[in-house]
């Protein structure tokens, strides 16, 4: 790589990272189709030109940085390949670490101004796991109602995500951890 190449390089990732940084900001306060390109550039003191030079609005901004958020989370699944309570701890240990990591978007994009598509996305990525599905259906030894436990968990899980990022991650990885833990198992043992 050259050096001009890498300083264009480097003019790209700032611009994609004050572009998409502006976008979760002015989400904090309303949703995506309240705000503008303009305010946008405005605030990340980006041109229009450049903006669109790497997305088409505003709504192909925020998707994209829904799916490498998406990615990432289905990344940290796809690690393990067993179902032990060891292994869903260490799973959600990771993925909590990588939300605290990136919480100020990931608040944001899971907050009543998120694109509610995305919830229904991120949601999807836990309940469309086979690991996932095989742990409840051990569980319950009834696949059919195992689907309901899985989807009832991790809608509980998320808005407990929800409430935690809003509480500053008062609750350290490790407590929220066993806390899910518990609430997974218990939920299993109530109604199998």
């Amino acid at each position: 790589m050259t050096d001009n190449e890498s300083k264009e390089s480097k003019k790209i990732r700032y611009a994609k990272t004050v572009l998409r940084n502006s976008l979760i900001e002015l989400m904090q306060s309303r949703p995506i189709q309240d705000i503008s390109v303009t305010e946008i550039c405005n605030k990340a003191e980006i041109s229009r030109t450049t903006f669109y030079t790497h997305y088409r609005n505003q709504y192909v901004l925020l998707r994209q940085l829904e799916d490498e958020t998406l990615s990432s989370v289905e990344d940290m699944l796809k690690k393990y390949d067993k179902r032990s309570i060891r292994d869903i701890q260490q799973m959600l240990e990771g993925i909590l670490k990588y939300i605290a990591d990136n919480s100020h978007s990931i608040q944001t994009l899971l907050s009543e101004n998120g694109d509610i598509n995305f919830q229904k996305r991120f949601l999807r990525r836990f309940t469309d796991t086979e690991k996932m599905r095989e742990y409840f259906t051990e569980m319950t030894d009834d696949a059919e109602k195992a689907e309901y436990h899985l989807v009832f968990v991790v809608s509980g899980s998320i808005a407990l995500l929800q409430r935690w990022l809003k509480n500053n991650m008062n609750i350290p990885i490790p407590e929220l951890t066993a806390i899910l833990i518990e609430f997974m198992n218990e939920r299993t043992k109530r109604f199998s």
